[in-house]
């Protein structure tokens, strides 16, 4: 794994998380307590603070960053970030699922409780909805989430992730 300091600022990774070996984390990164940062991933944060809470899992491939001196990236407890999805310069609440392969642009805020289906695009600028599902390509709210969604969907994967990390620890 490369972990390593930009103009002076070290990412803050607690003895809970799991950093997979080839996973790359740099600059000013906090995480929260198990969190898990899977194979092939980015978390840059040279140009801009990124903030993660708890229980937040970083699939294979995917892109955390940020924009310089205007948009950090913040992002809560409970979140999955699907294989190959990009997180840029954003606000991400409580649990949320960013599916595989989506994107979502800077100063978005994606309120709790949502879910952003695979491949889509939140445009800059956007604000997702609390308790809706949002997809395609610029993203719209395509339905409100149910309660068995956000458990069965959302709280599942969250929870498996940490699973998951343990296997590998």
């Amino acid at each position: 794994m490369i972990i390593k300091p930009v103009n002076g600022k070290h990412p803050q990774i607690p003895e809970d998380c799991f950093i997979a070996e080839n996973a790359t984390i740099v600059g000013d990164v906090e995480m929260g307590s198990e969190c898990s940062v899977w194979f092939n991933t980015v978390i840059r944060g040279d140009v801009n603070f990124i903030k993660m809470g708890n229980r937040v899992n970083v699939q294979d491939g995917a892109v955390i960053h940020a924009t310089y001196k205007t948009s950090p990236t913040t992002i809560g407890n409970n979140v999955s970030i699907g294989h190959n999805a990009i997180v840029h310069g954003c606000s991400i609440h409580d649990n949320v699922l960013i599916g595989m392969g989506s994107i979502v642009m800077d100063d978005c805020v994606v309120e709790s409780n949502t879910i952003i289906a695979a491949g889509a695009v939140v445009a800059k600028n956007t604000t997702v909805e609390s308790g809706s599902i949002y997809a395609g390509i610029p993203a719209k709210k395509i339905k409100d989430i149910s309660p068995e969604l956000t458990k069965g969907e959302i709280e599942r994967i969250a929870s498996n992730y940490v699973m998951y990390s343990s296997w590998f620890k």
